[in-house]
């Protein structure tokens, strides 16, 4: 079987757009190579989800009549692979010509198309534009912000020895605005908010910050890009409970927050959208 790299699938390439419903546009990336990469052992070291948003989703009612709506797509972070996120784009664009009944139905094929290149379950929700709720939109992350420290930075490629701890032993909940990486093929900016939860020794901040953003020209997915926080955290600061929680900024109409945690607390999953999502 080849093995299926960013290079195979059509990121970075000219696209073309079916006009019909077509399940074969979905690309799989399998997840271990990167995870080796940055010493993710076997089993993981944590639990969690990747939490997609797509803003761009429409198809046509049996009349022939355009439907609009946004989908919310949830699998483990268990899974064997990812979806490339421009195939996942292509994919929900073949919709855009097809008849379907209901939303319920969509819901149904897509829950089957990438369950079946993902080895995982998958949970989709179809949100026509009239139900969505104002309860959902330009919420900010929870936690104390650390933006505001007047660091020096030099360093702008990703540099773990920058993380410090400090004796003080606290239970906190941190978060910055200010992580930026780029997509590991087109080296395309992905801008993204981090909220970062430990029970621990206190993190100095100000090398947080500078660590966070050392990210800043690193070529890396969204999901990787946040177990790499986790890890480093957890490898340097040993903190009894982690969770490092990352909400990205749209591209091609698709937002993805990959959530890692030592704890098993995902059954309640509030998509807050961000404000700059």
């Amino acid at each position: 079987m080849t093995t299926l790299t960013p290079e195979l699938s059509e990121l970075g390439k000219k696209a073309t757009y079916d006009s019909q419903y077509n399940p074969d546009k979905l690309f799989p990336i399998p997840r271990k190579a990167n995870r080796d990469e940055i010493g993710v052992p076997d089993p993981l070291p944590f639990f969690g989800y990747d939490l997609w948003n797509h803003y761009e989703v429409s198809w046509l009612n049996q009349k022939g009549k355009p439907i609009v709506a946004l989908a919310e797509i949830i699998y483990g972070c268990d899974t064997h692979s990812i979806i490339e996120s421009k195939s996942l784009k292509l994919y929900f664009n073949s919709f855009n010509n097809t008849p379907f009944q209901n939303e319920k139905m969509l819901e149904a094929i897509i829950k089957k198309d990438i369950e079946l290149r993902i080895g995982g379950t998958v949970h989709v929700k179809i949100i026509p534009l009239d139900k969505i709720r104002d309860d959902k939109i330009f919420a900010g992350f929870s936690g104390e912000c650390i933006d505001h420290l007047d660091i020096e930075c030099t360093t702008y490629s990703v540099d773990k020895s920058l993380l410090k701890v400090e004796n003080t032993i606290v239970q906190e909940t941190l978060f910055s605005n200010l992580l930026k990486a780029n997509c590991l093929v087109t080296h395309q900016p992905d801008w993204a908010s981090v909220q970062i939860s430990y029970k621990g020794k206190k993190l100095n901040r100000e090398n947080l910050l500078k660590y966070l953003v050392s990210f800043r020209n690193h070529n890396e997915f969204h999901e990787q890009c946040i177990e790499r926080i986790f890890m480093d955290i957890l490898q340097i600061c040993k903190p009894e409970e982690l969770t490092v929680y990352g909400r990205f900024t749209r591209r091609g109409g698709l937002d993805i927050n990959p959530y890692r945690s030592t704890k098993k607390t995902i059954e309640n999953i509030q998509n807050l959208r961000l404000f700059r999502q």
